[in-house]
């Protein structure tokens, strides 16, 4: 414990430098902090980093989904929903087939189980890595919905192919008909115990009246719970973090106070930046183990890599060739979605951006290092090695080649230049802040009817929406009038989420002029 304790504490710092450095050089931070891990690791006398395959789903994978459940935009999914269902299970049910055959064919006595094996492993894209990418370069609304809707639901599916390949793997078998009834309940199953439960963690979170640290302490606890009750129940653990997830964030002005929502999303933020780093550090930490075991094999290094690489080939192509395929369906049997107004460029490029833009990362890791070191009999789990392996090759070049090709192609071909340009001219911002200050006009004006007349405070305010003059704090400190700006701070929450039912309007303008009324509330209440 007092050798690995530094070590772990010396993660978290390099951590931080890493991403201090990527930010400065505009790349994306898993790229540098895999280089970074992979440099580490050839350091002497550094300990062992010893994961228990059993522990590695349960301990990442479910905060990192249930926070990006609270960052998506629910509306963008639903206006999305065929582009991202056929991204989500479509292509990585391909995407695994293909490269199960592509294994089959060019590993000696790798059997096809194994294949669809390893493909559940590598088929999902990672969210963080794209999302760290586009940081640095502007892409459409429509772009960052699809692959963070994307990013939620391909883990399932991957994951879901995972476990069935485990387990005709280590059963030599497998059964189609109670397969089909397993994936049923599997599917329908994990998502009924994901909103069970957060329809009980939202009367809870109501009905206790706790202070934000426990409310921000309760919501770490509960993506593990889902997790764990509905793997318990033999039905997908994803799903129910996912599914629960996505309806406490629908029922967050509901169940969180404004002190609560700040505090947990600096908490948030920072929990899940540090579980992301230690992620890709073990990526660049483990490989040089798994050559040893590679060695240990008679397996040439060479040889691993080739495998790694044609994979690779593989599944790059098999997602370009989608990405047309999908936006080419959705011209012909939707065409209204598609701006006919774009260019020859933007229908060329644009689909290569989004398949292009498929870095693999923390689920194929966890994945890959979940897997049992033995079979049940006793026996050592075949091409376990050799799988590991891959699986970092794969991350390794589409994080470094994709990874850092992306922000150029994106930029040299501007194939979303003219869309980003027409956003910010229809500037959606001043739209909402114009709808929002003169619902708060309204509101003071039938406040004034209930209050005695001559009240500077409500004057004052009333003044500052219709010409932007600034109150002072004495006059806000009064308790009466206090009660009417709380008031009014919870009535503009509820217009905004009125304004947020228009297809138009980028949700996350919404939330963020949300986050600024919370602020003013906190504010308010400090007087």
């Amino acid at each position: 414990m007092h050798t690995i304790l530094p070590f772990l504490l010396a993660m978290v710092v390099a951590i931080v430098l890493v991403e201090m450095w990527a930010t400065k050089l505009k790349i994306a931070y898993p790229v540098l902090l895999v280089v970074a891990g992979l440099a580490v690791s050839f350091i002497p006398g550094l300990p062992k980093l010893e994961l228990d395959p059993n522990l590695i789903f349960f301990i990442f994978l479910p905060p990192l989904l249930y926070e990006a459940c609270w960052s998506v935009s629910f509306k963008e999914m639903r206006k999305w929903w065929r582009m991202i269902g056929s991204f989500a299970f479509l292509v990585v049910f391909l995407t695994a087939l293909l490269v199960a055959v592509i294994a089959n064919h060019i590993i000696p006595g790798f059997p096809i189980a194994l294949g669809c094996l390893l493909g559940g492993i590598v088929a999902p894209p990672d969210a963080v890595s794209t999302a760290a990418i586009t940081r640095f370069v502007k892409v459409p609304k429509f772009t960052s919905a699809i692959l963070e809707g994307e990013s939620l639901l391909n883990d399932a599916s991957a994951l879901i192919i995972f476990k069935f390949a485990l387990i005709a793997v280590g059963s030599g078998q497998f059964i189609w008909q109670e397969a089909s009834l397993n994936f049923i309940w599997i599917v329908i199953g994990g998502a009924a115990v994901g909103l069970a439960l957060a329809w009980l963690f939202v009367q809870a979170h109501k009905r206790l009246k706790i202070d934000a640290a426990s409310n921000i302490a309760l919501t770490i606890v509960e993506p593990y719970f889902m997790y764990w009750l509905a793997e318990t129940l033999h039905c997908s653990g994803v799903l129910a973090v996912v599914a629960g997830g996505l309806y406490m964030s629908a029922k967050r002005l509901i169940f969180l106070d404004s002190s609560s929502r700040i505090q947990a999303y600096n908490v948030w933020e920072c929990f899940v930046f540090v579980l992301n780093g230690i992620v890709f550090l073990v990526i660049g930490l483990d490989l040089p183990q798994i050559v040893d075991g590679l060695r240990e094999q008679n397996i040439p290094l060479q040889t691993a890599i080739g495998y790694g690489v044609l994979i690779t080939v593989g599944i790059v192509v098999i997602r370009l060739f989608c990405a047309y395929i999908a936006v080419l369906a959705t011209i012909i049997f939707r065409p209204n979605v598609i701006n006919r107004n774009r260019t020859r460029r933007q229908m060329l490029f644009g689909p290569f951006v989004m398949g292009w833009a498929g870095m693999r990362g923390v689920v194929s890791l966890a994945a890959a290092l979940s897997i049992p070191v033995a079979l049940e009999d006793g026996s050592p789990f075949p091409h376990r090695d050799l799988i590991l392996f891959i699986t970092f090759i794969v991350i390794l070049i589409t994080l470094l080649l994709q990874g850092l090709t992306l922000p150029w192609i994106i930029r040299s071909t501007g194939a979303f230049r003219d869309i980003v340009e027409r956003e910010a001219a229809a500037d959606y911002q001043k739209k909402v802040q114009h709808s929002l200050k003169q619902h708060s006009y309204e509101f003071l004006q039938s406040r004034l009817k209930t209050v005695e007349e001559g009240n500077e405070s409500i004057t004052a305010w009333l003044k500052y929406w219709d010409e932007k003059s600034k109150v002072s704090g004495d006059e806000i400190a009064r308790q009466r009038s206090k009660a009417i700006f709380i008031e009014l701070l919870e009535s503009q929450r509820q217009h905004l989420v009125e304004l947020n039912k228009d297809a138009d309007l980028d949700e996350e303008i919404i939330r963020a002029q949300l986050y600024q009324i919370d602020l003013r509330e906190e504010q308010m209440k400090a007087m």
